[in-house]
C-alpha cells in the first residue's frame, strides 16, 4: 500500500469525514485505489449493524430515516447513512436530494450522511453500496442505515446488504399491498406503515397481516411485525427502534449465517463484474464486442453461442496464465541409456517408446512433472540439429492447457510467435504446439492439450 493509501485508511479509522467521503468516491468510481483501500480497512469491520429501509416512492423513507437517526443518537449510537438516488437514463445525473431532508443532523459529528447514485444499477441500490458501508463500518459507526431508491417490486438487493430490512408502505395509494408482491414481500423483517395518521392506515396494516397469515411460520421463526409510524412528527418511531433492537437480539445467533450468505452473493457479483471487465479489456479486440452484438442482433449467432465462444477464449487465456508444467523435454542421443541411468539412480520407470513424426519419445515418470526423452529418427529431424550443436541437453518445457486452440489464439493476439500456427498431433493422442524461442526468452516452450483421459 502506498503512503497516501495508508494515510487515507488511518484517517478513515479515525472517523475523518473528508477521508470517508474521499474513500467512497474512489469506490464509486471503481478506481484501483478503492479496492486496495477496502483490503486495508476490511479487518477493522464487522462491528456495525446495517439497517435497510426500502419501499415505494413517496412512502416517506427519507423522513423516517431522519427520525430513526434521532432515536439512535438519543441511545448514544453513532450513525452512518447511505441514501441511494436514481440516476437519470438521459442525463446520467442524480438529484441526490435525500440528504436535504436530513439537515437536522448535518452538524452532528456522530452522523455521516452520503448520497449515492445508482448509475444504472437495478435492485434499488448502487453497485458499490456494500463497499461504502464497509468504509462506514471501519470508521466506527455503530448503526449504518441504507435507504434504497424506492423503485417498486424488484427492489430486493437490500436483503443482500443489510442485517435487517424495513419495508415501508403508505396508505391511500390504492392497492398498497400490490407494491409488496413479486419478491419484496419476502424480504421484510419489519413492515412499517408510515403516514399512519392518514385514512386507510388500518386497512393497509390489516392487508399486510392477512398476507402474513397465509404463510406457515415455525415456532422459533421471526414473524415480521407490522408497525405504524408518522415520521413527520416522530410518532411510533421509538417503538420501531425498540422492535429493531428486539429483532437484533432475537436473531443474533443467525446473524453470521446471514452475513455469510451476503458475502457469498457479493463475492459472486464482484467476480462476475471483474470477469466481464477483463474479457472486454484483455480478451476481445477493439470493436469485437460490437461485432458479436451485431451478429446476435441479426440472428447469425445466438447469444449462448456468442457467450460460449468468448468463454472458451477467456478460459484458454486463464489456462495459460496458470498452466501446470506437464513435462521437461530432454534431447538425447541414446534414450535407452538414459532410461537405464534413471532406473539405477532413482528407480524411475520409462514408458514404451512412441514415434511421433521424426522423433522417438520416451516418457519417464518422475513422480511430478514427467521427463520426456527425445531422440531423432532421421538426420533431418529438428532435434538432430539441436543435438549436433549442444549434445544431450534440456530441449524444451511443456505446459498443459485445456483448450490449445483458444491458447494459440489468445497468445497470438498478444504478439507471441508460434512455430506451429495450428495445433498438431503429439504423443498419446495429445495436441501440441511450440512457441518460437524468440517469444520465450530463447527457450523452446511447448503447449499441450492432453487427450481425454490420457495420463500424459
Amino acid at each position: 500500500m502506498s503512503v497516501a493509501e495508508s494515510t487515507l485508511s488511518e484517517r478513515i479509522l479515525a472517523r475523518d469525514p473528508r477521508a470517508i467521503a474521499r474513500a467512497i468516491t474512489l469506490i464509486e468510481n471503481e478506481a484501483p485505489e478503492g479496492a486496495k483501500l477496502i483490503g486495508a480497512i476490511y479487518p477493522h469491520t464487522g462491528r456495525a449493524y446495517l439497517v435497510g429501509v426500502t419501499g415505494p416512492p413517496g412512502a416517506g423513507k427519507s423522513t423516517l430515516v431522519d427520525r430513526l437517526t434521532t432515536e439512535f443518537r438519543k441511545a448514544g449510537h453513532t450513525v452512518g447513512i447511505l441514501a441511494v438516488d436514481p440516476t437519470s437514463p438521459y442525463s446520467g445525473g442524480a438529484i441526490l436530494g435525500d440528504r436535504v431532508r436530513m439537515q437536522s443532523h448535518a452538524e452532528d459529528p456522530g452522523v455521516f450522511i452520503r448520497s449515492m447514485a445508482t448509475r444504472g444499477h437495478l435492485g434499488g441500490l448502487a453497485s458499490t453500496t456494500a463497499e461504502a458501508a464497509i468504509v462506514m463500518d471501519a470508521a466506527g459507526f455503530d448503526i449504518i442505515i441504507i435507504e434504497t431508491v424506492g423503485v417498486g417490486q424488484d427492489e430486493v438487493d437490500i436483503v443482500r446488504t443489510a442485517d435487517i430490512s424495513l419495508v415501508t408502505v403508505v396508505p391511500g395509494t390504492g392497492d398498497e399491498v400490490q407494491a409488496l408482491k413479486a419478491g419484496i414481500m419476502e424480504i421484510a423483517d419489519i413492515f412499517v406503515v408510515n403516514k399512519a395518521d392518514r385514512e386507510g392506515a388500518d386497512r393497509t396494516a390489516a392487508s399486510i397481516e392477512a398476507m402474513l397469515s397465509l404463510e406457515m411460520w415455525g415456532e422459533d421463526a421471526w414473524r415480521p411485525p407490522v408497525m405504524r409510524t408518522v415520521a413527520t412528527s416522530g410518532g411510533g418511531v421509538p417503538e420501531l427502534v425498540a422492535m429493531i433492537d428486539q429483532y437484533r437480539q432475537r436473531t443474533s445467533a443467525a446473524l453470521m449465517e446471514r452475513r455469510r450468505a451476503r458475502s457469498a452473493w457479493r463475492l459472486r457479483e464482484i467476480l462476475g463484474r471483474r470477469f466481464v471487465n477483463d474479457v472486454e479489456q484483455r480478451i476481445l479486440a477493439k470493436g469485437e464486442f460490437d461485432q458479436l452484438l451485431d451478429a446476435v442482433t441479426h440472428r447469425t449467432v445466438d447469444p449462448y453461442a456468442a457467450a460460449d465462444s468468448v468463454m472458451a477464449r477467456a478460459m484458454g487465456h486463464r489456462s495459460i496464465a496458470g498452466a501446470p508444467l506437464d513435462h521437461v523435454g530432454i534431447a538425447v542421443n541414446d534414450a535407452a541409456a538414459f532410461s537405464e541411468l534413471f532406473r539405477k539412480l532413482a528407480g524411475l520407470t520409462t514408458d514404451e517408446p512412441e514415434v511421433v513424426g521424426s522423433h522417438r519419445l520416451r516418457f519417464v515418470d518422475a513422480g511430478g512433472a514427467t521427463l520426456e526423452l527425445v531422440e531423432a529418427t532421421s538426420p533431418d529431424a529438428p532435434v538432430a540439429k539441436f543435438l549436433a550443436k549442444r549434445g544431450d541437453a534440456l530441449h524444451h518445457l511443456c505446459f498443459r492447457v485445456t483448450d490449445i486452440d483458444a491458447a494459440i489464439a489468445q497468445l497470438s493476439k498478444q504478439g507471441v510467435k508460434f512455430i506451429d500456427e495450428q495445433a498438431r498431433q503429439g504423443a498419446h493422442g495429445s495436441r501440441i504446439a511450440f512457441i518460437h524461442p524468440s517469444s520465450a526468452g530463447g527457450l523452446l516452450i511447448e503447449l499441450k492439450q492432453p487427450a481425454a483421459g490420457a495420463g500424459h
